[in-house]
């Protein structure tokens, strides 16, 4: 199986959404998290104290994640949590208790299989 990692860095408060660029396609957050392109691709991140869920589009369609997982590395302060997300459904996703507040930075490697 052919795995493809790529590394996001959200170097953006959770309480920002972030300024994609010029596209001929919209980029907007649209649940309400963190949003960051890479290669056409959206990734966003909606973040809160119990669950981490990350969102892909391609082109503002959904991407199939039953195959792709990710691992968050959360940054608050001189505090690191490390965190493993699974296919749920439409995104990927961990339930449990995170340190997130605006200000928090995350790190996200996604890797898919195909």
């Amino acid at each position: 199986m052919k795995i493809f990692a790529l590394m996001i860095s959200l170097i953006l408060s959770l309480s920002n959404s972030a300024w994609a660029g010029p596209s001929d396609t919209e980029h907007k957050p649209m649940h309400g998290g963190v949003l960051v392109t890479v290669k056409d691709i959206d990734y966003e991140l909606v973040a809160n104290p119990t669950a981490l869920r990350l969102f892909v589009r391609d082109h503002g369609k959904p991407v199939d994640v039953s195959k792709t997982t990710a691992k968050l590395t959360l940054l608050s302060g001189t505090e690191k949590q490390e965190v493993e997300l699974k296919a749920s459904g439409d995104k990927l996703e961990a339930l449990g208790n995170f340190k997130v507040s605006p200000g928090t930075k995350v790190v996200a490697v996604v890797s898919s299989g195909g």
